[in-house]
């Protein structure tokens, strides 16, 4: 089966459910440059990649090589995805794939994708539809193969026809089309937008009129890809439709070095403020080489006085391993107290079910250890499981209190480059605004693999934010300046001292 499947207009939140499901059963996937990179990461990891993208003035894979790479795919029967930049339909030669497949006599299903020329405009704060204003809508494409000799589109009957118009890949003769619909009897003061790289960060707004637009672009410096609208629907951009400029992390890309299963919620939530997330997991979370020392604690669970977890993985690992045993937290003793380190924490132990006894009001090992020494120590059996390697603060006070501490690594943390060399070619751009570090870890991890001298040198000149203290000592003691640093030791504390970092220097918004 050939799946011909829309990618959307680039924010990877507008795919939809069934093109991800054709992506993660696909063996074979034929992508676009339009096609967001991050949705290549639900594919099978032995899935084929094959990149088929058009960049302008560079040589390309001809269509009809695109045709046949996907027949011959087709025939090996292997499942492919042949994902397309927005729509396959609209003005992106699906239906030239399509055919080449039914003549091959292979199976095929077009699933659409949000398509830029409503997209873009929607992120802009431009409905091409609106009562009063506009009834109709005309797409078009602005781009026609010169070789035919001839124009397809009649601009003389197009220019009115429609009260918006929205032009695919026009901005290389945005002059010579203003100049054919201002002839064709369009009003030189219709306004106009240009959206570039609508719905990412890179988005970029430039207004005008037919008259100046071609002008106000060029200086701007705007380059494709881009969607142009002409009408009077732009003018509603300026009564606060434009929401996604308006988010206070709009244009912002930030690094997150949290492990891949964790980073989701870092990513989403600076998402949800307008920022690119870009992920680099330094850490990967892995069982420990030999589980037994958390087997033997299992076993006698019903010995220990206090349960202290420290992380969020520390209380999935052990649920995880008391499942292996047949069991679940209700083999926790009745009488037994737990604490967690943070609110993070909490919530996850909670999620199951169990109340937590003692939480600092300043989320670190330090706090934690004088809340729970407020309790008679002496002779008590505490249980930490936990990473392999982590502070021995905690387990060491706790012992000086009197406390019997059992430390079993419940997981460990390793080393992870995933993503190194592009995150390297980012930051010598200068195109990373911000890297977070959400733990001592993963600070160690990033500067394991670029080298300490690298790893300072490539965040010279980039923000770098800590989630607490103990993180930002860590950064400094290798050499890397921290601007901001969480006031509460936490996810959203860290988002939070992120976002007022950048609000005294907001990126430059459209209406360039």
């Amino acid at each position: 089966m050939i799946y011909l499947v829309g990618s959307g207009p680039g924010d990877p939140g507008l795919f939809t459910l069934k093109g991800l499901r054709c992506l993660q059963e696909a063996d074979a996937i034929v992508y676009d440059r339009l096609a967001p990179e991050a949705l290549l990461r639900h594919a099978k990891p032995d899935a084929e990649r094959i990149y088929v993208g058009k960049k302008p003035g560079e040589p390309t894979m001809p269509q009809e090589e695109i045709n046949d790479l996907l027949v011959d795919l087709g025939r090996s029967g292997k499942i492919v995805v042949r994902l397309k930049g927005g729509d396959p339909y609209v003005f992106g030669r699906g239906g030239e794939e399509a055919l080449a497949l039914i003549e091959a006599g292979l199976p095929f299903e077009v699933v659409p994708g949000v398509t830029s020329g409503i997209a873009a405009p929607a992120y802009a704060g431009i409905p091409v539809t609106h009562r009063g204003v506009s009834t109709s809508v005309a797409f078009v494409t602005g781009h026609e193969d010169p070789a035919k000799g001839h124009h397809d589109v009649d601009w003389d009957k197009l220019a009115n026809s429609a009260d918006t118009l929205v032009l695919y890949m026009g901005v290389g003769r945005l002059a010579e089309i203003s100049a054919s619909l201002i002839s064709a009897g369009r009003s030189p003061g219709t306004p106009v937008a240009v959206v570039r790289w609508g719905t990412v960060s890179e988005q970029r707004t430039v207004t005008g009129t037919l008259e100046d637009i071609a002008e106000r672009v060029t200086e701007a410096g705007l380059k494709p890809p881009a969607i142009i609208v002409v009408g009077d629907v732009v003018a509603l951009r300026e009564g606060g439709l434009d929401w996604f400029e308006r988010r206070p992390l709009f244009g912002r890309r930030i690094v997150v070095t949290r492990a891949r299963a964790q980073a989701g919620e870092l990513s989403g939530k600076l998402e949800r403020l307008g920022a690119e997330a870009v992920e680099f997991p330094t850490i990967e979370i892995a069982s420990p080489e030999d589980f037994g020392p958390l087997d033997e604690t299992i076993h006698e669970l019903d010995s220990f006085d206090w349960l202290v977890f420290t992380s969020v993985n520390g209380v999935e690992a052990f649920v995880e391993r008391l499942g292996h045993h047949g069991l679940d937290l209700r083999a926790v003793p009745r009488g037994a107290k737990i604490a967690a380190i943070g609110p993070a924490t909490a919530e996850r132990i909670e999620r199951y079910s169990l109340r937590v006894d003692v939480m600092p009001a300043e989320y670190r090992a330090e706090a934690l250890l004088e809340e729970v020494s407020g309790d008679s120590l002496a002779g008590k059996r505490v249980l930490i499981p936990r990473a392999k390697v982590a502070r021995e603060v905690l387990p060491d006070r706790l012992r000086e209190a009197g406390a019997e501490v059992v430390v079993p690594p419940a997981y460990e943390s390793r080393p992870s480059s995933e993503g190194k060399e592009d995150v390297a070619r980012r930051l010598e751009r200068g195109d990373v605004d911000c890297v977070t570090f959400t733990a001592s870890s993963t600070v160690e991890n990033f500067v394991r693999a670029f080298g300490k001298g690298e790893a300072v040198r490539l965040l010279a000149d980039t923000r770098v934010a800590c989630i607490g203290p103990i993180t930002a000592d860590t950064a400094r003691g290798h050499g890397i300046r921290v601007d901001a640093e969480a006031r509460e030791y936490t996810i959203p504390g860290l988002v939070e001292v992120v976002t007022d970092m950048f609000a005294a220097d907001p990126v430059e918004r459209g209406d360039l």
